[in-house]
């Protein structure tokens, strides 16, 4: 069983002098997670980057920087939730509102991996290094690291950025506590593990440092690589899930793909009990924007109660390690089936959209030039005794970035992969045109 002192430990990664944790009345150090990660710069830049509609001129459409503060919402409420029912477990010192604090630090960092265009991007750049005429790039590279590039996941991204290339570069990146580090790993588990679906969260460049948080924490062992989740992880996850369900539909109204009577009748669904007084709300809201306002504050209210008292029903296995479900679709049938109808409904109505189709596919194009040019750069400058002009050029754009010659040829594709990667949508194609020739 994990235990709730280990798994709360407000230790830094990066920070090895033995000093205490810092818990301060008022700002614990799990709170200083929050702000390290608000503050930063990959943070800032997911206001340019996809969530589900690329490059939208509708202010009102979710980005990736929205989307997660509004994760982060959901999972403080979860966490304090929780923390309130674990009282008689729980540290001394610890309160409720710290494990919403580690948790809704976590949901900010949670897609501060995604790359430009969002899974679109993820799937381009696998796209790009699967194909047979790049094999000559990556003939010298070991099996897993092959793995790790022809499987780019902007969650083995984000733990990258946190724990590497923010602040502190290379010596604990953001220097947060294990607790939140823990909390972030969806898939705590390198590419091997992978699967169909390609998730994982980690790369072999941050293997060790994955050890060292799953040691810290107590996380069980499952076979070399792999690890039981954390609990509040859970949580986490549970948030985005009841968050991009929800709010898909309501920027589907907003683009105009799906009209409010087919989205009113599946968030009722979903608020479940006595809706009356809420139809009469709803009635009388002045426009659709305040309609589906007032419906989507209901919703998940529900969905968070109902995840919390999931939570607590599956509290001995996932202690334990031994969970394997999501807790979305282990809560209460009306509120489980009226999530899976509404993601069904994004799907079918949302995802088709034609203008997000168009712009999916150029987004290859756009990533495939910028691939070609970087990592050829950095292939050049490996192997090469003198470095043609236009590759020395392609890899001064990468300023700080820019990988060095003696490097292993592994370590300057993961520096272009950052630095790609870490493109907003607006950048990305500014900069494919620059390097393609197409700009003016």
């Amino acid at each position: 069983m994990m235990n709730w002192q280990q798994l709360l430990s407000a230790n830094r990664l990066g920070v090895e002098d033995g000093s205490l944790p810092d818990f301060e009345s008022g700002r614990s150090n799990y709170h200083k997670d929050h702000d390290r990660i608000v503050f930063c710069s990959p943070f800032r830049r997911m206001g340019r980057k996809t969530q589900v509609h690329p490059m939208t001129e509708n202010d009102h459409v979710h980005t990736r920087l929205t989307h997660s503060i509004e994760v982060a919402c959901v999972g403080r409420s979860l966490g304090v939730l929780i923390g309130e029912q674990l009282k008689g477990q729980l540290p001394a010192h610890i309160s409720p509102f710290d494990l919403g604090g580690i948790v809704q630090a976590a949901c900010l960092a949670h897609d501060i991996g995604n790359p430009p265009f969002g899974h679109a991007g993820e799937y381009a750049i696998r796209d790009w290094f699967r194909r047979p005429e790049q094999a000559y790039l990556m003939q010298t590279l070991t099996a897993a690291e092959r793995r790790d590039l022809m499987t780019y996941e902007g969650n083995a991204q984000g733990f990258r950025i946190i724990t590497q290339l923010e602040n502190h570069r290379f010596d604990g990146g953001l220097r947060l506590t294990y607790a939140t580090l823990g909390t972030t790993l969806k898939y705590p588990w390198s590419s091997e593990f992978a699967g169909k679906k390609g998730k994982f969260s980690c790369y072999q460049s941050e293997l060790n440092i994955l050890e060292n948080v799953a040691k810290e924490l107590g996380l069980p062992l499952i076979e070399t690589n792999k690890w039981a989740r954390h609990p509040l992880s859970y949580l986490m996850e549970a948030a985005d899930d009841i968050c991009y369900a929800i709010l898909d539909l309501e920027d589907g109204i907003e683009i105009g793909t799906l009209p409010y009577e087919t989205v009113e009748p599946l968030l009722m669904k979903i608020c479940g009990g006595q809706t009356s007084l809420l139809q009469l709300e709803i009635a009388a809201a002045p426009s659709t924007r305040r309609k589906i306002s007032l419906l989507r504050g209901k919703a998940i209210d529900r969905s968070i109660r109902d995840v919390a008292a999931t939570f607590m029903t599956h509290y001995d296995r996932i202690m334990a390690g031994t969970y394997q479900g999501d807790l979305l679709n282990d809560c209460p049938p009306s509120m489980r089936l009226g999530l899976a109808e509404a993601k069904q409904l994004a799907r079918d109505r949302i995802f088709n959209e034609r203008r997000k189709i168009e712009i999916e596919v150029g987004s290859f194009t756009c990533l495939e030039i910028l691939l070609s040019a970087f990592c050829t750069a950095a292939y050049e400058q490996h192997i090469s005794a003198e470095m043609p002009f236009r590759m020395r050029r392609v890899l001064d754009l990468m300023d700080y970035n820019a990988p060095k010659k003696e490097w292993p040829l592994i370590e300057a594709y993961r520096r272009v992969l950052d630095f790609i990667g870490g493109m907003t949508d607006n950048y990305a194609t500014y900069l494919a045109q620059q390097v393609g020739g197409m700009g003016r």
